[in-house]
């Protein structure tokens, strides 16, 4: 019986859960649900049915795939204790920093208006501080070692790709703003291509939503960019005589 994933790829920790069964050859059966629409009682996805054992919270569901399924490599969720520990300490970090940075963020300056929400400034404003320090302490903390991946690993373990996938969100932003807020972190862009790579192609398949909306974004602001200009040009310009 394959395991069934109820996922909606635009959410950050369902693109995660995807790509680690892809990677790890575990069959699923993919079931979209819109986020307004889930099984769980958090009213959240991902949730998984693996028989008769339901299970939601991408972290949870990630550290149980990693257990339950043969053929998972160690480097994910190895069995050494004090590993494990370390992993467990930044996906707990991950909950209160990066994610509540980056999906503020992301919401109050890009995605409000599709959802039929007012963007706002005082939010994004408050989510960018804590999303530049969560940066900041990937770059100089959880990056620390001789490995390019967390903890100074040499390979990849749940914590990078479930960190990665939400960081990936920060993709739906103009170039000028996703190149301000992810410039100055050189050790965080080096670890998000090594993610890539080590997950590949399955990490940009499933991640191919996110890309579209991101062209559809950009078209739209060109759009609009380019109405501002003819109005500008057709504006009649007086000047004093």
């Amino acid at each position: 019986m394959k395991l069934k994933v109820y996922a909606d790829r635009m959410s950050q920790p369902s693109r995660a859960i995807l790509i680690f069964c892809k990677v790890n050859g575990i069959e699923i059966e993919e079931i979209h649900i819109e986020l307004s629409k889930p099984i769980n009682p958090l009213k959240k996805v991902p949730a998984i049915v693996d028989g008769r054992f339901k299970l939601f919270e991408s972290h949870a569901i990630l550290i149980y795939i990693a257990s339950a399924f043969p053929g998972v490599a160690n480097h994910w969720y190895p069995a050494d204790a004090s590993r494990k520990a370390k992993i467990h300490s930044v996906l707990d970090w991950h909950h209160l920093n990066l994610r509540r940075g980056t999906a503020g963020y992301v919401l109050n300056t890009v995605l409000a208006p599709l959802l039929g929400l007012p963007l706002n400034a005082q939010a994004a404003a408050e989510a960018e501080k804590v999303l530049v320090s969560s940066l900041s302490t990937i770059e100089n903390i959880w990056l620390k070692g001789d490995g390019p991946f967390l903890l100074g690993s040499f390979r990849p373990s749940i914590a990078d790709l479930s960190l990665v996938c939400e960081i990936m969100q920060l993709q739906l932003l103009d170039e000028k703003d996703h190149d301000r807020i992810i410039g100055p972190y050189k050790k965080v862009q080096q670890w998000i291509e090594s993610t890539k790579n080590a997950t590949k192609p399955h990490f940009d398949e499933v991640h191919n939503v996110l890309y579209k909306l991101k062209a559809r974004l950009s078209a739209q602001q060109s759009s609009k960019a380019d109405g501002q200009i003819k109005a500008g040009i057709k504006a009649p310009i007086f000047s004093k005589m």
